[in-house]
């Protein structure tokens, strides 16, 4: 009888055991969640403030610039205006109908906006155009803001054509061109990566970001 008790003593000690166990890895497991949560979210809030602190005069004094290849991949990123939209419309056209053929737009847009610009045609008020763009684009984030097919091809484009006559007034050459294009291209595919895998919280919260940035811009002009 005493050996039958410390068996079924040993069997309940166990399972209270096992249960302790599994509570104390799920508690683990959800501060590991939630922790990790915070710090992706901490982490996008602390790029999108890295960000603004980027110098905005991303079209002054056009003839300082150079003409090469690794002046024209980095131009979208060293311009705020420029980064911070190309930024958005990768987030954003993750969640649009046919997504996948909004960056080609863009792309394709921005080229023909280059050309614009290299022929010498001149868009009034362009600064305070681009600056417009990028408010806009960031509420759109912001808004999860979801577009007809061919409204959304059409904003876009308008958008991309500012963006690339600016360009094509600074950076005129065919190297530059091709490595802004190149620049931009990967922008917008991390832009998309990250509004495909991110919280939407995150994505929103960006936007709201962008969106601010974008004010502040127009603000300069």
């Amino acid at each position: 009888m005493k050996r039958d008790k410390n068996i079924v003593s040993g069997i309940v000690t166990s399972v209270d055991g096992g249960q302790a166990s599994g509570g104390i890895r799920g508690v683990v497991g959800t501060r590991v969640a939630t922790g990790a949560s915070a710090r992706l979210v901490t982490g996008a809030f602390a790029l999108a403030c890295a960000l603004t602190a980027i110098p905005a005069a991303a079209h002054v004094q056009a003839g300082a610039h150079a003409h090469g290849f690794l002046d024209g991949l980095l131009h979208p990123l060293t311009g705020i205006d420029h980064f911070l939209a190309l930024a958005a419309v990768g987030v954003w056209s993750v969640r649009q109908p046919q997504a996948r053929g909004l960056p080609a737009v863009f792309m394709a847009a921005l080229l023909l906006g280059v050309l614009g610009g290299v022929a010498g045609l001149q868009v009034p008020g362009l600064e305070l155009g681009i600056a417009l763009t990028v408010a806009a684009l960031g509420c759109m984030v912001a808004l999860a803001a979801r577009l007809p097919k061919a409204a959304g091809a059409a904003m876009v484009a308008a958008f991309a054509f500012l963006h690339g006559n600016a360009h094509g007034h600074e950076l005129p050459a065919v190297a530059s061109t091709a490595g802004m294009l190149l620049a931009s291209a990967l922008v917008m595919a991390g832009a998309r990566m990250l509004g495909r895998v991110g919280p939407d919280v995150v994505s929103r919260a960006l936007g709201v970001m962008i969106a601010s940035a974008g004010l502040w811009l127009m603000g300069l002009n």
